[in-house]
Order: structure tokens, then sequence, then C-alpha cells
């Protein structure tokens, strides 16, 4: 199971309005995702990283039945829960509390702020969709009151659908999000500097 560690970078949690939760990929780590805000227009922010046990968040892939990613899956979720009360307990609001991930990190993103929508700062997923064989929509509740999310891909993707991705997108707008998602035609397993670029007009602006 994931225990909580967390690495910071960026302004000090206690004295910053904004916070960001920067979630790494399979393979990745804290420190990986976290040298991708040098590009990101959060100069002021706290960055905030959890690191996952093993460098991977659950074992199989993000479209296996949730209950083979189990318990990792849920643990996962709580990691980021616990993260986000940290930060709000610091005191900073959840308006003021933005999300990105890549990969597996982007789908675990875009699946905990599915199912605790509110109006957060923005969320920008690089390749991911929400997680499982099918989407659970009863899974996801709350509104994001128009929070701005994009979500960058390639068409086609090793890992990720683009079917998912599109579907993972109008799930969000229906619960209220202000969502822009972007395929790239063979843009490989990577994140393109448009998808930087457009991070930084939607989302952290």
């Amino acid at each position: 199971m994931h225990t909580k560690q967390i690495i910071t970078a960026g302004a000090d949690l206690s004295t910053a309005k904004k916070a960001l939760i920067m979630i790494h990929g399979r393979g990745g780590s804290a420190q990986d995702i976290l040298s991708l805000a040098q590009h990101l227009n959060v100069k002021a922010y706290a960055l905030v990283a959890p690191q996952a046990t093993n460098h991977t968040w659950y074992p199989f892939s993000f479209m296996a039945p949730p209950q083979q990613n189990e318990p990792w899956l849920s643990s996962a979720l709580q990691v980021l829960e616990d993260t986000v009360d940290e930060v709000v307990d610091s005191g900073i609001a959840k308006e003021n509390i933005y999300f990105l991930g890549f990969s597996q990190g982007a789908c675990l993103t875009l699946e905990f702020i599915a199912r605790n929508a509110a109006r957060f700062g923005g969320a920008v997923a690089f390749t991911g969709g929400l997680i499982g064989d099918k989407i659970y929509p009863e899974n996801y509740k709350g509104d994001f009151a128009q929070t701005p999310i994009f979500i960058g891909t390639s068409d086609p993707d090793p890992h990720v659908p683009v079917e998912r991705v599109y579907a993972s997108a109008n799930i969000l707008r229906d619960m209220n999000a202000d969502i822009t998602e972007k395929v790239y035609t063979n843009m490989g397993h990577t994140i393109s500097q448009n998808e930087v670029d457009l991070a930084n007009q939607l989302v952290f602006k």
C-alpha cells in the first residue's frame, strides 16, 4: 500500500495563495513531475508532488477492471485525498488548488477529481482518462462549477485509447467542467510544447 510521501517545491505552503498537486506517471517520480513546473505559469504556487510506492500508482492498465488494481487504486486515491486535505489545512481554499498529471498520473488525477468534483483552480491531464474497463458514472459526484480542465493526448497512444479520452471529457463536461480536449495525431506517449502552452493559456492563467 502507498505511504504518504510528499515532495514540495516552489512557494511555501504556509504563505502561498495557490497550490499545484502534481502526479507522476508509472515508473516516474515526484521529482520528475516537479521538473515540469519550470515550463508552467506557476511561479507563485506551492508545488506538491506525492510519490507512489515503487513508482507505480496501481499495477495494471487503467483500462483493467478496477478490482484488478485494488487495493492499490483505492490507496492512491486516498493519498490524493490526504494531500488535498493537507493543502486545505495550510490555508489554501479548494478553488485555488490545481492538479496536473501525466499518463498513469493523469488517469489518477481525472479519477480523483471526478469522484470529488468541486470548484478547483483547474486541472491538466497529459494523456489520461477515467479509470476502469468501462466508465462507472455512479462513482462520480459533485459540480465542477466551471473549473477549467485540459486533456491532451495522442491518436494513437499505446496506453490510452482516444475513445476513452473523449468519453472522460464528456463525463466531466456533464459535471459542469469547462473542459478542453486536444488530440494530436501520432504525437507519441509524451508531453508536447503545444500542450504546455495550452495548459498555461487555459488553466494556469
